[in-house]
């Protein structure tokens, strides 16, 4: 019988995807002597997915083991099972079942960011320091025999670059996991505008090249007026490369751009602003008042006439 195409295709488990399959077997393991992956960037959070997971645990158990690791002093590091970890400290549970395994700081990391990276609504801040700490621990990997020179040999003989070996292996291209690499080189309040869709990945991985002190004032300055376009960063990434560069420098310039890019727009500055309103309005209070002039201004003009 002929076979039909993807009929062989057959998903990974758990288990299959940590590489414990038919090795070891799980232990309950007291949930006090069991510490957080250190640096772990995932963020465990009590959301509505969390509060699915402890339903889910409070009816079946924990289905799947977690991963851990010994450090010593009969304590051990989570590798995988982090949510699940937190579910059942939220039941008050007192142990989890785990699979423990002898691993090296780098076999670790691989196997935590492996195991947590498919999830679909991870940060882009998660992915960043996710893929960075793969990446990093991949390149340290890099004396073993199947690799050279942080690249991987395949059976053909040819190289792998490290980053297209993470993309290959989580979706991405190559150049998408450097751009999410490059977002760990953000002052963690520009990060955060990225997290929060108040800042474009592309406007920040661009902003990533730019001088950390820099950077703040970008903070400030986006805080104020609202997010930057790609084509102001990069005027400003100009900028900086033909002399020194001032908060006020700054500030002319990018407004200059968007002027330029934006005909008849109009721009205020924070700094403009505060000469207006007492230290203790925020800036969506300086807004709101704004916008009531503006109406209030805009009734006693005629409101929509065409004179001038």
């Amino acid at each position: 019988m002929r076979e039909r195409p993807g009929q062989k295709i057959k998903l990974k488990t758990i288990d299959e995807m940590l590489g414990v399959v038919g090795e070891e077997s799980a232990m309950e393991i007291e949930i006090e002597k069991i510490h957080p992956f250190r640096n772990h960037p995932f963020h465990v959070v009590d959301d509505a997915k969390m509060q699915d997971l402890i339903d889910s645990i409070r009816e079946n158990g924990i289905l799947s083991p977690t991963l851990i690791r010994p450090i010593g002093n009969d304590e051990y590091e989570m590798v995988s099972g982090h949510r699940r970890m937190h579910a059942a400290m939220k039941l008050g549970m007192e142990t989890v079942p785990a699979i423990i395994r002898d691993m090296t700081d780098d076999e670790a990391i691989v196997k935590m960011v492996d195991s947590n990276i498919q999830r679909e609504e991870l940060l882009p801040s998660e992915k960043a320091f996710a893929y960075k700490m793969k990446m990093d621990a991949m390149k340290r990997h890099g004396s073993r025999s199947d690799t050279v020179a942080g690249g991987t040999s395949t059976q053909n003989g040819w190289k792998l670059e490290t980053a297209e070996l993470i993309g290959r292996e989580s979706g991405e291209s190559k150049n998408q996991i450097r751009r999410y690499i490059r977002l760990t080189e953000l002052i963690p309040e520009l990060l955060d505008f990225v997290d929060r869709k108040r800042l474009q990945f592309t406007v920040a991985v661009e902003i990533s090249y730019i001088d950390k002190e820099i950077q703040d004032w970008l903070y400030e300055y986006i805080k104020e007026n609202g997010p930057v376009k790609l084509n102001q960063v990069k005027e400003l990434r100009t900028a900086l490369q033909t002399g020194a560069m001032t908060q006020d420098k700054m500030i002319i310039l990018l407004n200059g751009t968007q002027k330029a890019s934006a005909t008849g727009s109009l721009t205020l500055t924070g700094r403009k602003l505060r000469e207006y309103f007492p230290p203790t309005y925020s800036h969506d209070d300086m807004m709101d008042v704004i916008e009531a002039l503006l109406k209030s201004w805009k009734a006693q003009n005629g409101g929509d006439s065409d004179d001038v």
